[in-house]
């Protein structure tokens, strides 16, 4: 009984970390709509105040995890630049351009991207299984863009690269979390790290003119400190939690669970509406999603390092 319990109470902090970020759309839309933050600044303050809240809780209680080694410098780099900062803008500039809904499930395509890179890069077999997945994921992305390809969403618009973009972006940060793992670096490490750097990338592109001001409007500075609390910190806190219950490869398919719950927030909060040839899209392409992480995929292997620090 205990056992049983112990699995279920997993399966509920996966489902809780999948509605966290579920969340996350409704955060930037609501932010981009209705403050005078751009997208980039947004972005920014989530990183900032997410790092700071981690590395808080490290000297804290992880003490042993803030180290990192000289030869692993440029790992964060790419972390940080790439997973971080890469990640969040594509993914903002997604949310804000085609919605909540579509960009969730295009965050998606990541498994596809792990998978294209074993198979590029690595040397790794084709199976079917991939091949399957893929041609699911992409049929999926064209009955999304379909409908409205000759009026603001089209295969090459700005949406849509933005949207597989943030999934690439992902995907690189999955990679890189499990060479991190692999160095010998806790998850924790890699978060701290790699959203600190990404903040620091972020305010590159920052207008330091009106850096203050964000934070002298109670309002937004309250949704900007929930925004790296819940789906960011909260998130990831509540999966890491989860995995340590149940199978990598369990989790990965429970966590599918995000986009429905972005999909549904996206229709409650902004009334937000899929057609009938897009709710097939959708479903395309999370069945991809489960299909590449059963068993023999190369998603399966890097999964168990990527959602648990997932920024």
């Amino acid at each position: 009984m205990n056992w049983m319990n112990h699995r279920i109470s997993g399966y509920l902090l996966i489902l809780l970390a999948a509605t966290f970020w579920g969340t996350l759309g409704v955060f930037y839309k609501y932010l981009n709509q209705y403050s005078n933050l751009s997208p980039i600044e947004i972005v920014f303050w989530r990183a900032l105040f997410a790092a700071f809240m981690t590395f808080i809780i490290l000297m804290i209680w992880r003490r042993r995890d803030v180290s990192i080694q000289k030869s692993s410098i440029s790992l964060f780099l790419a972390i940080g630049i790439i997973g971080i900062a890469g990640f969040y803008i594509s993914y903002i500039y997604a949310i804000t351009t085609i919605g909540i809904g579509i960009a969730s499930v295009l965050l998606y395509s990541a498994p596809i991207w792990v998978a294209l890179f074993g198979f590029g890069f690595q040397g790794e077999s084709m199976t079917p299984q991939k091949v399957i997945a893929l041609i699911l994921a992409l049929a999926g992305i064209i009955l999304i863009a379909g409908k409205q390809s000759l009026s603001q969403l089209t295969l090459g618009s700005f949406g849509l690269i933005a949207g597989l973009a943030s999934g690439l972006g992902y995907a690189a940060y999955i990679l890189f979390n499990k060479k991190a793992s692999e160095s010998g670096y806790s998850t924790w490490t890699v978060n701290a790290y790699g959203l600190g750097i990404g903040s620091l990338v972020l305010l590159i592109f920052q207008d330091f003119s009106s850096l203050s001001n964000t934070l002298s409007e109670p309002r937004t500075a309250m949704i900007l400190v929930l925004l790296g609390i819940v789906p960011t910190l909260g998130g990831g806190l509540a999966f890491y939690a989860g995995l340590q219950r149940i199978p990598a490869v369990n989790a990965s398919i429970v966590a599918t669970f995000e986009p429905v719950v972005a999909i549904t927030l996206g229709w409650l909060v902004f009334s937000e509406q899929l057609d009938s040839s897009q709710i097939i899209g959708v479903a395309m392409i999370l069945s991809a999603v489960v299909l590449i992480q059963l068993p023999g995929s190369k998603f399966r292997e890097v999964f168990n390092y990527s959602k648990a620090g997932k920024g």
